[in-house]
Parts: structure tokens; C-alpha cells; sequence
């Protein structure tokens, strides 16, 4: 096959004044100019583009963005420069830092009755949308499903994350990640994290899969890695992504104990201790005793009802009857109370940080 090439042309009225721009304060080679006794085209290579600077061309001058790994010793410390041409230049950093928006705290109730839209994210997958405010772009909670199952057309990628989790809630999925060996079911009651920059893949869904992905920042970028084969190399399950380890949860394995509110039980899923206290996830269920009202100081505590139907009661609040589907957040400090719940109740409960502090309160 021949070789092929793909350019990007900007127009320029001088030539003569963009060569020196081009190459000297962008870095850029010159690959071609012509013609020798009045220039009019000039050909420019570097940074991964390739750009055709041509004298009348009808387009507009546009922008070009460089990407460095540092953008403050890149052009003498401008970051946003104009090329003689008229285009625009930026400068910018080559990895997109990530950042973690102060919580904006809100009491939060989303019912499945309330018909909220789904919409069609990544890979043809459906998004239904669990925080609609999102805590002020502190986290994303969505309910995702594939009605019809099959091979995932996906591609290998990895997100730029504080905290992610998959909660396999219906059905079952093939997944394949980075050094942690060959692809697995992740089945109902099942989870994963993904901690940040862990290459994986989506392969293969049941009919009627539905997952539950919660994302810290809410708006975090997505990469697509075209180099990467999964899966890769020998295992390498304790490897650390930038300060968490891959956690495969398998509600089998699990042990259940006394949950921090009384008269509910829960099994831990380790989350916290492998993501340094991060995050913490826990599944619940009804216990021994009466429920009571209590207040806690997380800075984001997320709860999806999974199975079974409660009420949810908060100070100020008129009460909530939750049934499967529903999600609720409570901010920190605010009294509420988990009431009446059905014997076949079962909770999804994620809490940034993973290890906080709750009290009973009267009432």
C-alpha cells in the first residue's frame, strides 16, 4: 500500500513573514516551498502535523493547539501566540490535569418512575443520569444498560479519574484491564474499579446488562489507546495506578457484618483500603434492630437502591418512598433516617472519602 499523508492548509497574504514564525518560535520544519522565485506555498512538519501555509488560500486562519509537556518553556512562556498569517496559537499542557471541583452539597432524590430520558453515550451504550446537578461537577452517578447483548464496540482506553467504579447491577459483562490477565465476568452483584489510567476493554454483554458507573470529577477526559493489545504481558495484579490497585469484588467471596447504621448489615468491598481511602463502597441490606436517624460528615455519600423498596425520611424533608432504581444523595451534617424497609432490600452505597464518621442523633 502506498503511503499516504494528510495536511491541514491555512491561508497567509506574505509567506516570508510565516516561515521564520513557523519554524523558529513553533519548532516546526520546513519540508517544501515553491515556487523558488516567489514563494506562495510553504509545507511544515513537527508535533505530530503537518501544515500547508498557501498564499490566497480561501480559508479561515484558525487555531492550532500544541501540546507539551511544558507549556511554560515551549514559546519563551506565551501560552497563546498570533503567526503572521492571522492564526491562532496555543499552547498547552500535553496531559489534561485533572481537576477536582469543590462538592456543591444538595439533597438529592432521583426515582426511576420520574421517566427520566436515556440517552446514547459511548460505544451505543444507554445513560440514564442518577445526580442531574452532579454535586456542582463533583461526581457522575449514571444507570447504564444494553438492551440488546453481543460483542461491545469498544477500543481500548483508559480514563483520566479520581475515583471510578462499575457495579454490575443486572445481567453480566466480559471486561479485559491492563496487567490484570486474561478478560473475566463481572456478573450481577459484582464490581470493579478502574483506578486512574488503567487501560481496559468492554467485550462482550448479556441481553439486558445494566451497571451502575459512578466518576470523580464528573467531566473527565476519555483516551483511546491505538498501541495497547489486551490483554498484555503477565499479570501484574499488585501494580499501583497512581495510588489505587485494580479491585475485582465477587459478592461470593464476601463477608457481611454490622453496618455503620444500626439496624442494617453490609459487605464491604475493600474499595477503601485499595484506593487509600478514596472512596469506600458497600453493599446493604436490612439487619438486626430498629433503624434510626443519623448524620454523617462525608463530603459525598450516594446511595442506589438496588432490590426491595424504604423510605427515606430527612430533617426538613417530606419523606421519600423508595423503590428499585431510585438513587438519593445526603449531604454531610443533615439528619435522615432509612425507615420501614422491605425484608428483600438491597443498597448500593459510595462515600468519598472511604472511611468517615457517623453519629445517631435524637429526634
Amino acid at each position: 500500500m502506498s503511503d499516504i499523508q494528510a495536511e491541514v492548509r491555512l491561508p497567509t497574504q506574505e509567506l516570508r513573514q510565516d516561515i521564520p514564525f513557523f519554524t523558529k518560535v513553533l519548532k516546526m520544519r520546513m519540508d517544501m516551498i515553491y515556487p523558488a522565485d516567489d514563494p506562495s506555498v510553504a509545507v511544515f512538519s513537527g508535533h505530530g502535523l503537518r501544515v500547508r501555509i498557501e498564499k490566497g488560500a480561501s480559508e479561515p486562519a484558525g487555531t492550532l493547539r500544541i501540546l507539551t509537556d511544558d507549556p511554560g518553556g515551549f514559546a519563551d512562556g506565551q501560552t497563546v501566540l498570533t503567526a503572521p498569517n492571522g492564526t491562532r496559537v496555543e499552547i498547552a499542557a500535553l496531559n489534561e490535569p485533572l481537576i477536582l471541583p469543590e462538592t456543591v452539597h444538595r439533597f438529592v432524590v432521583r426515582r426511576l418512575a420520574d421517566q427520566a430520558p436515556w440517552i446514547i453515550g459511548r460505544a451505543g451504550m444507554q445513560y440514564r443520569d442518577l445526580i442531574p446537578d452532579r454535586l456542582g461537577g463533583s461526581i457522575i452517578a449514571s444507570h447504564i444498560r444494553i438492551p440488546d447483548g453481543g460483542p461491545v464496540p469498544d477500543m481500548v482506553h483508559y480514563h483520566t479519574v479520581g475515583f471510578q467504579l462499575i457495579f454490575c447491577y443486572r445481567g453480566w459483562v466480559d471486561l479485559v484491564y491492563e496487567d490484570q490477565g486474561e478478560p473475566f465476568r463481572l456478573h450481577a452483584g459484582n464490581c470493579v474499579i478502574q483506578p486512574p489510567q488503567i487501560r481496559h476493554r468492554v467485550l462482550y454483554a448479556s441481553d439486558n446488562i445494566e451497571v451502575i458507573e459512578i466518576g470523580v470529577p464528573a467531566e473527565h477526559v476519555t483516551t483511546i489507546d491505538h498501541d495497547m493489545t489486551l490483554p498484555n504481558g503477565p499479570a501484574n495484579p499488585d501494580r499501583v495506578f497512581d495510588g489505587q490497585r485494580f479491585v475485582h469484588h465477587r459478592a461470593e467471596q464476601a463477608t457481611w457484618a454490622p453496618f455503620r447504621i444500626p439496624g442494617f448489615q453490609s459487605r464491604d468491598t475493600t474499595i477503601a483500603e485499595h484506593t487509600n481511602d478514596v472512596a469506600g463502597v458497600h453493599v446493604v441490606r436490612p439487619g438486626e434492630g430498629s433503624t434510626v436517624w443519623t448524620e454523617h460528615n462525608s463530603d459525598i455519600l450516594f446511595t442506589f437502591v438496588m432490590e426491595g423498596q424504604v423510605t427515606l425520611e430527612g430533617e426538613g424533608r417530606d419523606a421519600s418512598f423508595l423503590t428499585a432504581g431510585d438513587a438519593f444523595v445526603i449531604p454531610p451534617r443533615m439528619a435522615y433516617r432509612l425507615s420501614d424497609p422491605s425484608s428483600d432490600l438491597e443498597l448500593l452505597e459510595v462515600s468519598l472519602p472511604g472511611v468517615f464518621d457517623t453519629k445517631v442523633v435524637a429526634r
